[in-house]
Formats: C-alpha cells, structure tokens, sequence
C-alpha cells in the first residue's frame, strides 16, 4: 500500500459547488462541516483524474481498470486500485499591503498534512490571534507587522516556516520551469496564522461573482435570473489523501508501485499536469495543476 498526496494549484478561480441554498450566496462552494474550511469532495477529484486519463488511454486499457474500477453498470467486476480522498485546503491567498499577496496557512492544516504525510515538517510554534510566522526572507511585512486585507498581523520570523516552504517548493508546488515564480514567491509569502485568523479569511475572502442571464434575442437580462455565485480564487493550494493498493482486477495482478509508477513515472506516466475540476469549465474555471508526491 502506498500513502500518497495529491497536490493541486488552482490556475483560475475554482468553484465546486453544493447546489443552491437559502444562504446569503446563491450557489456557494463546498466547505468542511466543522471548520468551515473550503474543499473538494474526493469523488468529484477521482472523477476528473477518471475522465481524463481515460480520454489518454481509453476505457478499455487495463491498467486503467485496474486503477479506477470498471464502469458502474459493472462495479460489482472489483473495486479499483485508488482511494481519492477529499481535497482541502492547504494554502490560502490573500491580499497583502506589502508584496501583492501572501500564501496563508495555519497549524491545524499543516498538522492534517503531517498526519497523512509523516515526512512533512512539523510546525512547533503555537500561534496566538493576531501573530503572523513568516520566513526570514520573507516580502509581505511592511515595519515588523504583516497587513492581509484590512488586518494588521505581528511578524515573527520562525525556522519551521521556511521548513516548510521548501517542503512545499519541492514536492507540492508544480514542478515546471513555467512554476519557478511561484516556488520562488512561497519561499518568500508563507504566512503561518492562527486556526482561527486563517478560517476568517477562507470564510470571507473568496470571490463572489454576481452573474446574469442574457435574452438572446433582446440582448438584455432576463428577468429574475441574477444570481451569485462563490469561487476559491486562483493560486489557491489544495491536497487530497490518496491511497493505492494493490490491484484488485483478477487478470491484471498489478503492485501498488506499479500502479504508482502507471500514474506518475517521470517519461510515460499518464497523470496530467494540467486539468480542469469543478463547474463552469466553459467560462473558464477550475483549470488546475497536479501533482502526487510521496514528500
């Protein structure tokens, strides 16, 4: 069995949405009951990784078969190889006076990401309301204070913050040279606050599009068709537990290495480094970038 993250940066805005509600926001994006913390549920994450390696290798390839199980009019054949796990939150952006944005975090999810990747650094520190860690190199403070939004933090350099930059630079992050940017900002953007500050802002800082329906005749709104729709904005860092075991397809007696080594072998593995998750695909949304990683 292998224990595995599934890394993914939003490129666009992403909204994987729960239906309409009664909420102040009409179509709002899916969020852990507890925390209120954003996510994407793992079935809608293993579903997109399904449609497009199958588009790759075809429904019929048996590797693939092995991986994700059969069709569901034939489900009862075996299970698939790969467990998908939810997808939630690991970095935030917010809006910062000094250096654009900074990349948010706090202890409670970098401890889930320990707890499910045992190599990932440990963050030590206990974080007070209204603290801010930072790298020692870091761009987002202006006079020892770190200001996200309208909100003034205390800075406080910490060895664990730049730990986990460059855990997250190495193996989260996307491995492109057209990524090296964006390695380069966390290294120098990571902002570790409270479990508390940190969830203020996933609750309140994501975009909120007001959208409308147009009379394709008149080119004018349709009456009552305004509604507003809720987004996690771009640059946003999630990670989904993924589990492999071996396979379970009788004539195709394939590791969970194997597997592994099927998904993301460096020169013929078939995960995509780009795709696209959620709703709203043609107006743009939800274009991602992968990437699994042992850590």
């Amino acid at each position: 069995m292998k224990e595995l993250g599934l890394f993914i940066y939003t490129e666009t805005s992403l909204h994987a949405g729960t239906g309409s509600t009664v909420s102040a926001v009409d179509l709002p994006i899916q969020r852990e009951r507890t925390t209120r913390h954003p996510l994407v549920q793992g079935s809608g994450v293993k579903g997109a990784l399904r449609m497009v390696i199958e588009k790759k290798v075809g429904k019929d390839d048996k590797s693939f078969l092995a991986t994700f199980g059969p069709e569901t009019d034939n489900a009862e054949a075996h299970a698939g190889a790969i467990s998908v796990g939810d997808a939630r939150i690991v970095l935030f952006p917010v809006q910062s006076l000094a250096g654009v944005f900074a990349y948010i975090t706090c202890p409670m999810v970098l401890a889930r990401i320990h707890r499910n990747l045992p190599k990932f650094p440990i963050f030590s520190q206990m974080v007070e309301t209204g603290d801010a860690f930072i790298t020692k190199s870091s761009a987002v403070t202006t006079s020892n204070q770190v200001v996200l939004e309208e909100f003034s933090f205390s800075a406080k350099a910490h060895d664990d913050v730049d730990k986990i930059a460059q855990w997250l630079i190495k193996y989260a992050f996307p491995a492109g040279d057209e990524y090296q940017f964006w390695r380069n900002k966390v290294a120098n953007s990571l902002v570790v606050l409270s479990d508390e500050d940190f969830t203020e802002f996933t609750v309140n800082s994501t975009e909120i599009v007001t959208r409308i329906k147009i009379d394709s005749a008149k080119k004018t709104a349709v009456q009552g068709a305004l509604w507003t729709q809720e987004s996690l904005p771009s640059d946003t860092l999630l990670m989904s537990a993924i589990t492999i075991v071996n396979s379970r397809k009788p004539d195709q007696l394939m590791t969970a290495d194997d597997i592994y080594t099927w998904l993301n072998d460096n020169d013929n593995g078939n995960l995509p480094s780009r795709m696209q998750l959620g709703g709203d695909e043609t107006t743009g949304q939800g274009f991602i970038a992968v990437r699994i990683s042992e850590g």
